[in-house]
């Protein structure tokens, strides 16, 4: 992997921005922010190929930091606006930065729509269990039997599995990760970047100051640590028993396949259409 120096960061910053940033101390969508960065750094993207959009959320905050073309939408439509800008210019790299609730609730249908149609987007779902800037509600990734404010006695609703989620509507480029292996998110950014077709990213996040604190979860170390000694790898998985493997959370590439990308399709769509009328002539 290339040296990338870490001055790498402060030249992708918006300087004229608040700072410190808006997230809680102890957050760790930063980091997240970091290895994206480098990311695009390591792909040597110019500022102005790269496009990232985002909703509404803590994660959400993340383009108005970055020095790229950015866009802080509405709650849950981050994916349908950056169709848009997909569609109308296809040789920007574009990245969409959302989070469990704004991407798996209230943003769902656009969610499965992309995957389903395999548009070449960059989704990175920072995954904190939570709806930590709108109020600490619980949200679909919630963990059954955890509290959030708006179930104060324990989430009874079962679990979305993202991963699962977006293997099942068609996505072509599927992984998972964690903030606390940043050089692993690093890489698998790059890589869900340079996939042709739609890439989900999984970016399991912490959020220490509302699920953290009502479910007993302790620092944001802690947390870092729960990431560290609670996950393994597909290739560490699969050499262990299941009974192992309970309580486990797997990261990796679970899915990278080539199928016919949407924007590419609907380019030829228009060129065939025009050949048909130029033909009625």
């Amino acid at each position: 992997m290339a040296n990338i120096p870490q001055k790498i960061i402060h030249q992708h910053l918006r300087h004229n921005k608040k700072f410190p940033h808006v997230w809680c101390a102890g957050c760790s969508h930063g980091i997240v922010l970091g290895s994206t960065i480098r990311a695009v750094a390591e792909l040597n993207l110019a500022k102005d190929d790269v496009t990232m959009i985002s909703g509404i959320g803590c994660s959400s905050r993340m383009p108005v930091y970055a020095d790229f073309n950015t866009c802080h939408s509405i709650h849950g439509r981050a994916i349908a606006f950056a169709t848009g800008v997909k569609l109308f210019k296809p040789e920007q790299n574009v990245l969409v930065v959302t989070g469990d609730g704004d991407a798996t609730a209230i943003g769902g249908n656009h969610f499965i729509h992309a995957c389903r149609r395999n548009i070449n987007l960059t989704i990175l779902i920072l995954n904190n269990n939570i709806y930590g800037m709108t109020g600490g509600q619980y949200s679909p990734t919630t963990p059954t039997g955890a509290k959030a404010t708006t179930t104060p006695y324990g989430n009874i609703d079962p679990v979305f599995d993202i991963c699962n989620l977006a293997l099942g509507a068609g996505a072509t480029f599927v992984a998972r990760t964690t903030a606390f292996h940043t050089m692993e998110t690093q890489k698998v950014i790059k890589q869900g970047i340079e996939h042709t077709g739609i890439s989900v990213i999984e970016i399991v996040s912490s959020c220490p100051v509302i699920y953290g604190k009502l479910n007993k979860k302790g620092t944001p170390a802690d947390m870092l640590r729960w990431m560290k000694d609670n996950t393994i790898t597909i290739a560490e998985s699969q050499k262990l028993p299941p009974e192992k493997l309970d309580g486990k959370l797997i990261r990796g590439i679970f899915k990278q396949e080539i199928r016919p990308e949407y924007t590419d399709s609907y380019q030829k769509l228009i060129e065939s259409t025009q050949v048909t009328k130029e033909a009625k002539k």
